[in-house]
């Protein structure tokens, strides 16, 4: 079995746990040392495929499918997982299984179908055992799913304290009890706030945590301290002192400029080594870390800036279109430029006498991906600005549909054409459900999902940019273009890029003559990494960038 790195937090949520995780794991690839990544969400959702983005943020699409079969008579498929696999994907630069997803609704799904066959002889069902060991068989069946396997990294979502959490960190403390003690070890994450009034780092909260971590029979080896400022010493030797941590164990993990640069702070601060020695493995010399750092360099040190507006429905919360904008800054950095996007409520679009105005002062325009009628025809209403004023235009997925929704309105005189999504009654529905999709009454992971091969046609814009002839991208959709209108629409500068293998679902749209306008079925964003942009995205900056020096 591999070792294994559980990382918990404390104090509050949002203060950084899934990027902690994915740094230690950076630091330990710099070591030679091959990782893997799980995330616990302690929801009783299957997954997250049908929470609202505005709540929970973006559920994150895998390349794979996770087949969950708990009983003969039970199946279900499903590649939606937590955003922080994008996190980990994003740093580690692979692409990650969703078995490695574990929620309570999979957990208790699969205990109870199990008692329902009768797996449990009869017995009474509690928590523990029965729970505790199926969350510690899902772990240890991760961790032997990976040849070669080193070390596995399981965060444990929410904080020490709440109540759907308890039964995964009950399990931890059997599984560490169960395990050589150099085989498993615990970081505990918590917050150091800054007190303003008398500009002082207070220790006191994390204290706290981390006794209420030790009542539930867990004993953090590392402490990752995340502050606005680095930690001092004695606040360092305080936090020690309290927490029973040695001293060089409390990590500072203060604000920077640039979240890739944390691996590197990480490593400043000792990090990999502590956890090295601890879990008695050999501490090879690092290497990729010039190439890593030369990466965070050119985010920290942009040349020129671009600014790109994101009309869309989810503008209340950061995460809703997270791999998006990481894609955006991606790419923006690569070509040595800072982007700065502006997510633009689609409602407020609609019918304002001022829309084209307010979106001629961006560089580019891209449409977003979402569900559901509301803010849609504000969405409709700016991209056919992007196309009258020949603005630098992506469409994702929802957005892409959208793009050819007001390309068939305006060009094709189909006044009402719309999505059955949107409107099931419209007289031109140019957009509606895949073959597949119409028998289909459940929400949780029956769309389109995962990756699929993208064949590109000949001569298009996207056929330059991926200079390929086949790609694999991932997709998450119920709705696709309908090919009527499609051809149509061919006729008159809309030009079909790439579809399936069956060349009956069309992939991708863009418009001949237009300087850069392009809509996808699917989601690039998800296979972007910060040393390795995709190459759509880094098509469309590039695109920005030129225009904006034509202008001046």
């Amino acid at each position: 079995m591999p070792k294994f790195i559980f990382v918990t937090g404390g104090v509050l949520s949002g203060i950084g746990k899934g990027h902690t995780t994915a740094s230690i794991a950076k630091l330990l690839q710099f070591r030679g040392y091959e990782v893997d990544l799980v995330k616990i969400d302690p929801y009783l959702n299957v997954d997250p495929g049908t929470l609202n983005p505005v709540e929970h943020g973006e559920p994150f699409i895998t390349d794979q499918v996770f087949e969950f079969n708990p009983t003969p008579s039970f199946h279900y498929t499903s590649a939606e997982v937590d955003q922080d696999f994008g996190t980990y994907e994003r740093f580690i630069g692979r692409a990650i299984h969703p078995r490695n997803n574990i929620t309570s609704g999979q957990v208790y799904l699969s205990v109870i179908l199990q008692e329902r066959l009768g797996t449990f002889l009869g017995k009474t069902v509690q928590i523990i055992p029965h729970i505790t060991d199926e969350i510690k068989r899902r772990l240890r069946d991760t961790g032997g799913a990976i040849k070669n396997l080193d070390v596995v990294m399981v965060e444990i979502g929410g904080t020490v304290g709440d109540i759907e959490a308890a039964p995964f960190l009950e399990a931890i403390r059997q599984f560490r009890l169960e395990e050589k003690s150099c085989d498993t070890l615990l970081a505990h994450v918590t917050l150091v706030p800054l007190l303003p009034t008398v500009g002082e780092l207070k220790t006191k909260p994390t204290q706290h945590s981390v006794k209420q971590l030790q009542a539930l029979g867990l004993q953090p080896d590392v402490l990752i301290a995340r502050s606005q400022v680095p930690l001092t010493d004695d606040a360092r030797r305080k936090i020690a002192l309290h927490s029973n941590v040695a001293q060089e164990a409390v990590i500072s993990n203060p604000d920077l400029k640039e979240i890739y640069e944390l691996p590197l702070k990480f490593y400043e601060e000792g990090l990999d080594a502590i956890i090295l020695q601890r879990l008695e493995m050999t501490a090879r010399p690092p290497t990729g870390m010039t190439d890593w750092r030369q990466m965070v360099d050119q985010f920290v040190n942009p040349t020129t800036h671009l600014r790109i507006a994101m009309p869309g429905k989810y503008v209340a919360m950061a995460d809703t279109y997270v791999s998006i904008n990481e894609a955006l800054r991606h790419a923006g950095a690569n070509q040595g430029a800072k982007v700065t996007i502006d997510m633009v409520d689609a409602e407020s679009l609609e019918g304002a006498e001022d829309s084209k105005e307010q979106l001629l002062a961006y560089d580019g325009i891209l449409l977003t991906p979402g569900f559901g009628s509301r803010g849609t025809e504000g969405m409709i209403q700016a991209a056919w600005i992007a196309v009258e004023e020949d603005l630098p235009f992506l469409g994702i997925c929802f957005g892409a549909q959208l793009l050819f929704i007001a390309f068939c309105r305006n060009v094709l005189g189909m006044k009402k054409a719309n999505s059955t999504e949107l409107d099931p009654k419209t007289p031109f529905p140019v957009v509606d459900f895949l073959p597949e999709q119409k028998a289909i009454e459940e929400k949780g992971g029956t769309m389109r999902l995962a990756g699929h091969p993208v064949y590109i046609q000949p001569s298009t814009k996207l056929r330059s940019i991926y200079k390929k002839t086949k790609v694999r991208e991932r997709f998450r959709h119920r709705y696709h273009l309908m090919w009527d209108p499609a051809k149509k629409a061919e006729k008159v500068g809309l030009v079909v890029s790439a579809t399936d293998k069956t060349g009956e679902i069309i992939n991708a749209i863009e418009l001949s003559d237009k300087y850069w306008m392009v809509g996808v079925q699917y989601h690039p964003e998800y296979s972007s990494r910060p040393d390795s942009p995709h190459p759509l995205y880094s098509s469309f900056v590039e695109a920005m960038l030129k225009r904006k020096s034509m202008k001046g």
